[in-house]
């Protein structure tokens, strides 16, 4: 199987971690959740030698999309994103402005998810996991084959997703965690939006 290069770039004010994820055969990158300053984005996937093909969305709070909107324009690659996730993309520009940060405005999204579609970055293949709670259709995208999932906002190391925010709900977020998340194997590696990877095994053990 092909191996994927990773790479994580903490970006913005609020230091969101954006992923880089290529496929080393094809050399066909995807974004996850660019946060802050797309074009920063474009130059580091042009230095490694790929080409963005897919940029994916977990879900649509506005510190996870300031850089779509630059990186776009740069790559004109597809957006992913759920359904459920639009309307608080349309509404991301004023929701930076509530904080006092200005983020461009996001594009429209190009192409809708579907839960348990199976999405091909060359040859990874990453399946998309329903995973809302934190945020209206927030989704982790899954590298079976690399035991790796992309999170978001949902778990973290030691601690959850915030669900004070509107659309949030803690319950909802609890169940997304323990059918889509805990049930996968222990040693899987768990990428979030925010501070330092963990693992299934050790959240299950460890996070309160």
């Amino acid at each position: 199987t092909s191996m994927p290069t990773i790479l994580q770039m903490p970006l913005g004010p609020l230091q969101r971690n954006c992923y880089l994820l290529g496929c080393d055969e094809t050399l066909e990158f995807a974004i996850i959740d660019p946060s802050w300053n797309g074009r920063s984005l474009y130059a580091t996937a042009n230095e490694q030698g790929f080409t963005i093909t897919h940029i994916l969305l977990t879900h649509s709070h506005f510190d996870h999309v300031g850089g779509l909107a630059e990186l776009k324009k740069e790559t004109n690659a597809p957006i992913y994103i759920h359904p459920e996730a639009v309307a608080m993309l349309n509404e991301a520009f004023l929701q930076a402005a509530a904080w006092q940060i200005r983020i461009p405005p996001p594009p429209p999204a190009d192409t809708m998810l579907t839960p348990g579609q199976t999405i091909h970055i060359g040859n990874l293949k990453l399946d998309v996991r329903y995973t809302p709670g934190h945020a209206p259709g927030h989704v982790s995208f899954y590298l079976p084959e690399h035991s790796v999932i992309f999170d978001g906002d949902v778990l973290f190391n030691q601690s959850i997703g915030r669900t004070d925010f509107p659309g949030g709900d803690l319950n909802v977020l609890l169940k997304s965690i323990r059918e889509e998340l805990l049930s996968l194997p222990d040693e899987t590696a768990v990428l979030s939006g925010h501070g330092p990877a963990t693992t299934i095994g050790q959240e299950k053990a460890t996070n309160p």
